[in-house]
C-alpha cells in the first residue's frame, strides 16, 4: 500500500500551489520542506541592526531647532484642534505664514524663515486667498513666494485624499526644500471612516512618523467633540510632541469674532514659563487702504472659571455667582459644570439653595464682592 500512497501523494501535491503542497513527515516525525511554508520576499528582506551603548551614544545627531519656538521644533508633529468656527484656520494660516517670513507671531518666535507646505481640505479659494492677504499685511512683511505654497483641495481636480496611498505618494513629491507640512484640517484630509476607531489611525500615523523620519515637521488641524476634547480616538496624540486646544472664554460673545485661550495640553520640550494665554485678532485698514489683521494676546489672570471655582467652594449658589460675576444664571450653571469636570470643585460643592458668604480674605484675595443675605446683616 506505501507505492500507492506515495503516488497519490504526488499526484496532489502537483495540483495544488507549492504553499499548500501535501507533504510527508522527515526523519523524525519532521515536516518535510514541501509543507513548510515559503518565507515571503518582504520578510526575506527585513532587516535590523541595534546598536550598542557608545555606539548610539557617540552617533553625530544634530540638535532639534525651533521652527516656532517652543511649540514647533524640527522633525516634530503636532496638532492644533478647537471647535468648529473658533479660528484655529486663522491661526494655522497665521503659523505658516510667520515660520515662512521668519517673524514672530503672539507669545512665539521664529529664530529664521523656513519652507512651509500648506494643505487645505475645505476652505473656498476667495476666502483663503482673502485670508493670507490680511494675515500677512498684519505681520508686516514680504512673504516669499517659493517659502510659502499652498495646496488646495478646492483648486485640485478630484480633491485630495491623504488617506490613499496615491494622495500621500502626491505630498511626497511636493516636499524638496519643505521644512513645515500644514494639514488643514484632519477630517476633510483623511476621509477613511470613523474617527473613534484607532486602527483607522493606524495608517496614517505611519505616514506622518515616516515625514518625520524624512526631517519635516508636520502640524495637523483638528476638530473638537461635544465634550471640548479633540474628537476621536486619542492614539493620536501617543506620537505627538505638540497637543495645542483652543477654546472659548467664558465671557465670550460672537460680535468678538476670533478670541479664543490657547491651551498647551501637551509639550514633550515644554520651556519654563510657557502656560495658557489668550488671543484675538482684529481687523484694520493699513495707511495705504489695505485691509489688514493683527493677533494680540494678554494672560489669563484671573480666569472666570478659576473664580467661579473659587465662589462655589464656599458654598455660593448659582444664582449668587451668576450676580457677583455678572453673568446669566445660564453661564453660571455652565462654569459651576465645567469647574467639577476639570477637577477645580467637587461635585457636591455649590450645589444647595442656601447662601452662604465666602471668608472674607478668600473673598478679597480673588476680588470678589460678597452677597450676605439678610438674615445675617449686622443688626438684624
Amino acid at each position: 500500500m506505501i507505492p500507492v500512497l506515495d503516488a497519490v501523494t504526488s499526484f496532489v501535491s502537483a495540483l495544488l500551489p507549492r504553499s499548500m503542497a501535501v507533504g510527508r513527515s522527515g526523519p523524525r516525525g519532521e515536516p518535510s520542506p514541501s509543507a513548510v511554508s515559503p518565507t515571503t520576499s518582504s520578510e526575506a528582506t527585513v532587516s535590523f541592526r541595534p546598536l550598542g551603548f557608545q555606539e548610539f551614544l557617540n552617533l553625530g545627531i544634530p540638535p532639534r531647532e525651533m521652527l516656532l519656538s517652543p511649540i514647533l521644533p524640527e522633525r516634530s508633529l503636532s496638532m492644533l484642534y478647537a471647535p468648529r468656527g473658533i479660528g484655529k484656520t486663522l491661526l494655522a494660516l497665521s503659523i505658516g505664514l510667520a515660520v515662512a517670513s521668519g517673524s514672530n507671531l503672539l507669545r512665539w518666535s521664529t529664530p529664521k524663515p523656513r519652507r512651509v507646505l500648506y494643505v487645505d481640505g475645505e476652505m473656498i479659494l476667495s476666502d483663503l486667498q482673502q485670508r493670507l492677504s490680511e494675515i500677512s499685511v498684519g505681520l508686516g512683511c514680504q512673504i516669499p513666494n517659493d517659502a510659502f505654497r499652498i495646496l488646495a483641495a478646492d483648486h485640485t481636480e478630484g480633491g485630495i485624499n491623504l488617506a490613499t496611498q496615491e494622495g500621500q505618494s502626491g505630498i511626497e513629491r511636493l516636499l524638496e526644500g519643505v521644512d513645515l507640512v500644514i494639514l488643514d484640517n484632519l477630517s476633510t484630509l483623511f476621509p477613511n471612516g470613523s474617527e473613534n476607531a484607532g486602527d483607522a489611525w493606524e495608517p496614517m500615523q505611519n505616514w506622518l512618523l515616516k515625514l518625520r523620519r524624512s526631517g519635516r515637521s508636520v502640524l495637523f488641524v483638528h476638530h473638537a467633540g461635544t465634550n471640548g476634547r479633540q474628537r476621536g480616538t486619542s492614539r493620536r496624540e501617543d506620537v505627538l510632541d505638540s497637543v495645542i486646544g483652543l477654546r472659548r472664554p467664558d465671557d465670550y460673545s460672537p460680535e468678538q469674532g476670533a478670541r479664543f485661550e490657547i491651551h498647551y495640553e501637551k509639550i514633550r520640550h515644554r520651556a519654563e514659563g510657557v502656560g495658557p494665554f489668550e488671543a484675538s485678532a482684529k481687523s484694520f485698514v493699513s495707511e495705504n487702504g489695505v485691509s489688514g489683521l493683527a493677533w494680540t494676546n494678554r494672560d489669563l489672570v484671573p480666569p472666570m472659571l478659576t473664580r467661579a471655582a473659587a465662589l462655589f467652594a464656599h458654598q455660593h449658589t448659582v444664582r449668587e455667582v451668576a450676580a457677583i460675576l455678572r453673568v446669566s444664571r445660564s453661564m453660571a450653571g455652565r462654569l459651576r459644570q465645567r469647574a467639577v469636570e476639570e477637577g477645580l470643585l467637587g461635585a457636591e460643592d455649590g450645589d444647595g439653595d442656601h447662601d452662604v458668604s465666602a471668608d472674607n480674605d478668600s473673598a478679597r484675595n480673588l476680588g470678589i464682592v460678597r452677597l450676605v443675605p439678610p438674615s445675617q446683616r449686622l443688626g438684624q
